[in-house]
């Protein structure tokens, strides 16, 4: 009777293995926080087209001075004076998260704290440099739409 050695398979090496994670690592903070350069590629008018011009709160959700995001439709609705409404991609310029807050006056970005006017979009305070793009809304009645 003959006798095979049996070899097992060989595991990959450490070099191999941490290679792969730092990989993955890498893959999912690109994906996480985007890049400036996403942002400028989609329009406000591809957002809407998107939404297809659906209802996304009445005048009286948003409070005056300040306003609220839409994490599903991508976008935030200001009121900075009374009846005047303004909105903004929720997609902060810097890297691409999505902002989260709006206080006194501010829109806030948490990941790395950039901070935006809710008047214009403008940035308040970096390290955005960009402001937020404008978004087309349409106010009828006590409807806000996306245009």
């Amino acid at each position: 009777m003959a006798s095979e050695s049996i070899h097992p398979a060989s595991a990959p090496s450490r070099r191999v293995v941490v290679a792969a994670v730092g990989a993955a690592g890498l893959a999912l903070t690109l994906n996480a926080c985007g890049s400036e350069d996403d942002s400028s590629s989609s329009s406000s008018s591809d957002t809407a087209a998107a939404s297809g011009g659906s209802v996304l709160a009445k005048t009286s959700d948003i409070p005056e001075g300040g306003g609220k995001i839409f994490k599903d439709s991508g976008v935030v609705v200001t009121q900075p004076t009374a009846g005047e409404f303004k909105a903004f991609s929720s997609k902060c310029t810097h890297q691409g998260c999505a902002v989260t807050g709006i206080t006194n006056g501010v829109i806030t970005c948490p990941c790395h704290k950039s901070e935006f006017s809710v008047t214009d979009g403008s940035v308040k305070k970096g390290p955005a440099t960009q402001p937020l793009p404008e978004e087309k809304i349409t106010v009828s009645g006590d409807s806000i739409s996306l245009a």
